[in-house]
This record gives structure tokens, sequence and C-alpha cells, in this order.
């Protein structure tokens, strides 16, 4: 009777998605066991991936809607509904990500997400009650009054006047209206995936930390962390929630601390998040091998990548199941990974090469050390 391999990588970027390099290392492992079972969970972080692999773990769909990008202009958004056809999943960097600016027209004063806020408000719009949010890539840097904005919430200045768009603004902000709001948003809950730790304000807030790589100046970034506090005292005192110095609150410009304000949220690891809806512990329970992996894999690893998470997941379930890593690339540190459940790790480059190359060929790399490893352990 053939052994069980349970496939759970995270996508290799720019080369596969997760569910391409299941089939890849389905293929390989076949060479040399061909009476082998597999299960495929298509993991991720909570970033770049996850709408994908979610969707492809559950068996759900995929979504597209043209929605403001975060200059103003119209991108075409992806959002997925997970296969129990009751859960929403959205990457904010989709509809809201740095992606679709240049060095040229990075503008965090006036970038917004009221892109991500159209996303939420078709996943309310098709009846669903949860929704999972991972919030990195942003360009932007508005605290999410852009995503509330979508959702009918106004912010007013003195005179009564609706806000321009974007963090350059908040400095102006007087009162936050709250009585257009769309219905069922109350009974929308969101988790929101997010390793970031960071408060909305401070040295450590959003403006200083991410600012600076969404164009933000020595200037700009002063003139955000103000105006992002001025926006957190209001909140505080009209809606009664403190996000100023909340963790998290910092994530994606602030989007943290607007979810926290304007909607049923709560946080948590990205890769905490995968796990429990791919059911990934629940199917650990009939393999006898795990393998998974990522495009580099090294010390950074174990700060809550795909991988690590596997592994850990893995090991809870069965301490002897042997957990293998494929990487395209292997980094300093990787040793230390050895204690903290991997039992093994393979770099999946043949030899030296240009990475356009080696991006390309990822897939037969893939096939070609799979079956090494399977004729090892066979």
């Amino acid at each position: 009777m053939g052994k069980t391999y349970l496939l759970a990588p995270d996508s290799f970027k720019e080369s596969m998605t997760a569910k391409e390099v299941c089939e890849a290392i389905e293929i390989g492992i076949k060479r040399a066991v061909p009476n082998a079972k597999f299960i495929h969970v298509p993991m991720a972080d909570g970033g770049e991936g996850t709408v994908q692999s979610l969707v492809d773990a559950t068996n759900g769909q995929l979504f597209e809607k043209e929605v403001m990008g975060p200059l103003g202009t119209p991108v075409m958004a992806q959002f997925g509904i997970l296969g129990d056809g009751k859960t929403g999943v959205i990457e904010m960097s989709s509809a809201s990500g740095i992606q679709y600016t240049t060095k040229e027209t990075k503008n965090p004063l006036i970038a917004t997400t009221y892109g991500t806020g159209e996303l939420i408000k078709e996943c309310i719009n098709r009846g669903l009650k949860e929704i999972i949010l991972g919030v990195g890539g942003s360009a932007t840097n508005d605290g999410g009054t852009g995503m509330a904005a979508a959702l009918g919430y106004k912010f007013l200045d003195a005179s009564g006047n609706v806000l321009p768009v974007g963090g350059g603004f908040l400095d102006q902000l007087d009162r936050i209206d709250c009585s257009e709001v769309i219905k069922g948003l109350d009974e929308l809950h969101i988790l929101v995936a997010s390793d970031v730790t960071n408060p909305l304000c401070g040295e450590t807030g959003a403006s200083a930390v991410f600012g600076p790589q969404k164009g933000a100046t020595p200037e700009m970034v002063a003139i955000l962390d103000g105006n992002l506090r001025h926006y957190g005292e209001i909140v505080k005192e009209q809606l009664g929630v403190d996000i100023i110095d909340t963790p998290g609150a910092g994530g994606a410009g602030g989007l943290g601390a607007g979810l926290l304000a304007f909607t049923n949220s709560k946080m948590s690891k990205g890769i905490d998040i995968v796990i429990k809806y791919t059911k990934l512990k629940e199917k650990l329970v009939l393999a006898d091998y795990c393998i998974t992996g990522e495009g580099g894999i090294d010390f950074q690893t174990k700060f809550g990548k795909a991988p690590f998470g596997v592994a850990q997941a893995a090991k809870s379930i069965n301490a002897d199941m042997k957990v293998i890593a494929l990487a395209g690339y292997v980094g300093k540190g990787v040793e230390t990974l050895y204690e903290t459940g991997f039992d093994a790790i393979f770099g999946i480059v043949p030899g030296a090469s240009d990475l356009e190359t080696l991006l390309a060929n990822g897939k037969e790399n893939v096939v070609r050390t799979s079956e090494n490893i399977a004729r090892l352990l066979s």
C-alpha cells in the first residue's frame, strides 16, 4: 500500500502558484513511487497569493471587480469566495497596492484604500458574513478612511465638507458621520491576516516605518504621522475606539486601524488563518510525509512564513512525521530551522544560471528534486 504525501507549499513567486508547486511535487514523487497517494493543501502566509491559495485549497471561486485604485484611477481587483460559499477572501493590495504606482506617481498623501472598501462591500452584497483580509503591499497611508468611505462613513471638516481622499488631509478632520453606513456591515466579521505589530503612530508607526517605501519624504512622514494621530484622537473621542497605540493598527498605512474602528475585525497571524481555513491539521492526520516549501528559505522563515507554520502543524500532529522543504533559494541561518520542525531542506536549483531561466524552469526543477526525495524516502 502506497504512502501518503501531504503537499503544502507556498507559491514560488514569479514562477509557480502554490497549487502548481503541489502538482509538480506530485509528478516527481510518482516517478519514483507510482502507488503514492497525495493530499494537496496550497498554502500562503497572509500576504501575496493568499486569495489564490485559499481558493485552490477549498475548491472555491475567484472573481474580478473594477474598483478605484490607490491613485483614483480604475483597476481590476481580484477576490475569492471559499468552497464553503460563506467566506470571502481579499488581499488589499489587489485593490490598493503599491504595484499600481511608479517611482514618479507614488504619493501617500493622496493614496486611498477606497477600492479595498469596494471589495468588502461587494462581499456584503453577495451575502457573505465573514471575510479574510490580507493587508500587505499597500500604497496607502490614509488610516483606512478610504475603505470606510466606500462603506458609507463620511469624514467631514469643520464646515461639514467631505475631506479629499488620502492621509494628507486628515489634519482637517472634525467629525465622522456614521448615518449612511451600508446595510449588512454590522453583521460582517473580518479576520485580518497580518504579521505587522506596528502601532498607528510614532517612531514605529505606519508613517515612519512604511511611509518612505510608498514615496514619503521625511517632511511627508512628519505630516502623515501628525495627521494619523489627530485622526486617532477623533476616532477615540467620537467612536470610543483607541487605535493609536494598538499593535497592528499601523498595518497597510493604518488600514489595520480603520478596520478596528469601523468594522467588526479581529487580527491574527496570516499563517494561522490559512492553516485553519485549509483544515491543514485535519488533513495531516492522514499523511505519512509532509512536503512544504517556497521560493526562498532562510533564518527569517521561522518568523511567520508558511513553511514554518506547516512544519509546526505537522509536528503537532505527529512528532515523528518527516517534514521536508523545497526552496529556489536556501539562504543564511537555515540550519536554525532544523530545531523548529524541519527534517531536511532541499534547494531545487541544478546549477549556476540567470534568474529568468531559473524562474522559467521552476516546475522541472521541483519535479526533479521531488523525485530524488521520494527515492531517498522509499
